[in-house]
C-alpha cells in the first residue's frame, strides 16, 4: 500500500497501537484477521492522506542521454522503495506457494503501488494479491459488493493502460530463469565486463538509479553509462538477496584495501528471458533491512 518498507513499519506499530487500545470492542474473536486487516487498511489510508504519490523516475521525466548530467536527488519520500521477500512472504511453505506470493509481491511492487488511488489500491491488493472475496472486501470497507466490483474494474482499467496482464503470470520469469539470470548479471558486473553484461538486457531495458530522476534506455546506453559515470562501480562486491519478488542482489562499492562499503540495492525485472529492468536503489541505509553486512573485508 504504502511503496516504502520504512512507511510501513510505521503502519504496522500503528496497527498493533490502534488495535491493543480497541481490543475490548472486539466482541467475536473469531473475527481478529479481518478486524486486523480493516485497522491496517484505515491506518495506511490516513497515511496516504495528502501525501505526494512515490514514483519512479520514468514517471517524471523522458529518458536521458548516458553521459547526461546527474540531478540532485530527491528525498527518499519521494520513490518507491524495494522490500526485502523475507520481510513480507513466509519462511517455510512449499514451492509452488512460494512462486504465488512472489507473484503477489510482484505485482503489488510493480502494479498496485502508485499508480492507483488509494481505495482503488486497497480494493486490488485485497482482491487480487491477497484472494479475499468481494463481499469480505466490502465488509472490511464498509461498502457494498457492487462498490467493490467498480473500484476493481477501475483499477483493471487503468493497469491495462501500462501494458500489466494481472492474469499473465508469465510476466515473471520461472525461478530457474531468474536466479540463472541473476548469476550472470553478477558475474559481469564483478568482472565488469560490460559487453556480457548488456548483452543481457532487452532492446529496450530500462537502467535507473533513484534518488536521482536520471533513467536511461536501451543495452548501448547502459554500456555507455558503465564506462562514464558508472565506473565507479568496478571492483565492486556482491551478495544475492531477494527483493519484491523478484531477483536482486546488494552492491559494496570498494572503499580502501580489503574493504567495500553498502552502495545499493540492484532489483532485475525478468521478462522472456531477459532482463527488461534494473533498479538501482542507492540507499545504503537499506541494507540492515536485509540482514546485510555493514561491510565486507577481506
Amino acid at each position: 500500500m504504502l511503496g516504502s518498507g520504512f512507511e510501513a513499519e510505521d503502519a504496522v506499530q500503528e496497527t498493533m497501537v490502534r488495535a491493543w487500545k480497541s481490543i475490548d470492542r472486539l466482541d467475536d474473536r473469531a473475527a481478529l484477521r479481518a478486524w486486523m486487516y480493516r485497522i491496517a487498511t484505515n491506518v495506511c489510508l490516513d497515511m496516504l492522506q495528502g501525501a505526494q504519490r512515490r514514483a519512479r523516475p520514468m514517471d517524471l521525466n523522458s529518458p536521458v542521454a548516458a553521459d547526461g548530467n546527474l540531478d540532485g536527488g530527491l528525498p527518499e519520500s519521494a520513490w518507491i522503495q524495494p522490500v526485502a521477500d523475507a520481510r513480507v512472504l513466509p519462511p517455510e511453505t512449499d514451492p509452488a506457494e512460494l512462486a504465488a506470493a512472489k507473484e503477489s509481491v510482484r505485482l503489488a511492487f510493480v502494479a498496485a503501488l502508485q499508480h492507483l488511488p488509494p481505495r482503488q489500491r486497497v480494493v486490488l491488493i485485497l482482491r487480487e494479491v491477497l484472494r479475499w472475496q468481494a463481499t469480505e472486501v466490502a465488509a472490511l470497507l464498509d461498502t457494498t459488493v457492487a462498490s467493490v466490483n467498480s473500484a476493481l474494474q477501475r483499477a483493471r482499467a487503468t493497469l491495462d493502460g501500462m501494458d500489466i496482464d494481472l492474469e499473465d503470470a508469465s510476466a515473471s520469469a520461472a525461478a530457474e530463469e531468474q536466479d540463472e539470470l541473476l548469476d550472470k548479471y553478477v558475474d559481469a558486473f564483478e568482472r565488469y565486463d560490460i559487453s556480457s553484461l548488456v548483452s543481457l538486457l532487452h532492446d529496450d531495458a530500462v537502467f535507473k538509479m533513484p534518488p536521482y530522476e536520471f533513467w536511461i534506455q536501451c543495452p548501448q546506453a547502459v554500456h555507455d553509462f558503465m564506462y562514464g559515470h558508472g565506473i565507479v562501480c568496478e571492483g565492486s562486491r556482491t551478495i544475492k538477496v531477494q527483493a519484491n519478488g523478484m531477483p536482486a542482489f546488494a552492491s559494496y562499492h570498494a572503499a580502501g584495501e580489503g574493504v567495500w562499503k553498502p552502495w545499493s540495492i540492484v532489483v532485475l525485472d525478468v521478462r522472456d528471458g531477459r532482463i527488461a529492468e534494473v533498479s538501482n536503489f542507492l540507499y545504503p541505509e537499506l541494507f540492515e533491512a536485509f540482514g546485510l553486512p555493514p561491510e565486507l573485508t577481506l
